[in-house]
């Protein structure tokens, strides 16, 4: 087992009611999971517990049988940097470095920089010839391959992607989406996606959906 969420709720200070009411899930390596809900159903806030960036109020988040409960914030960035990749929907690149340099800079990181990967990733997204240039030279859509070669070059075992193809036109998208289910699917990893898109869930092995704090 992966990834194990145990009756996990989250609350907010000035929220009148819980965001996720006890919620709970499994993931096993190499599966891939839809997760759609309507604006507001906690959706993202379900990722940013599963990827570190958040608490749980209660309940228990765990991977590979770790509980992040207890883990500092550099345990938590150390997970995110080995075990865990996280896809945005708002790209995050660095505006100072190159292409190339984005996509080594989360394996760098995690001290497994490959620079042959590298070039594999970018090549396999279609970026073989822009590997000079900066994110501002890129259509959003080359700045999300760009982003999702990031996240897989250091080879996660859980890949988190929050609406990935969120600010892309439909057709690319589709593109972006199937080269996400590709390169995700080659090395192993699972995915849990994040998507407003009932098209794109549809089309993926497993789907859930969070509506008022829990998950059916």
């Amino acid at each position: 087992m992966l990834l194990s969420l145990s009756d996990v709720t989250k609350t907010y200070p000035e929220a009148t009611a819980p965001v996720l009411r006890g919620v709970s899930m499994t993931l096993q390596a190499g599966e891939m999971l839809a997760l759609t809900g309507e604006s507001g159903s906690g959706k993202s806030t379900l990722l940013h517990l599963v990827g570190g960036l958040d608490s749980a109020t209660s309940g228990v988040v765990a991977i590979d049988g770790t509980d992040l409960t207890p883990l500092d914030d550099a345990g938590r960035a150390a997970l995110r940097r080995g075990t865990l990749g996280v896809i945005f929907q708002q790209f995050n690149l660095i505006p100072s470095l190159t292409v190339a340099g984005n996509i080594a800079f989360q394996a760098r990181l995690a001290g497994c920089h490959d620079p042959d990967r590298t070039e594999r990733l970018a090549s396999r997204l279609g970026l073989g010839p822009h590997l000079d240039k900066y994110p501002e030279q890129l259509s959003g859509g080359q700045q999300q391959r760009v982003a999702i070669a990031r996240t897989l070059a250091p080879q996660p075992r859980l890949v988190l992607a929050d609406e990935p193809t969120g600010n892309l036109d439909e057709a690319t998208a589709d593109t972006v989406f199937d080269l996400l289910c590709e390169l995700v699917s080659e090395t192993g990893a699972a995915l849990i996606l994040v998507t407003h898109s009932q098209r794109l869930a549809a089309r993926m092995p497993r789907q859930l959906h969070l509506a008022s704090g829990q998950l059916t």
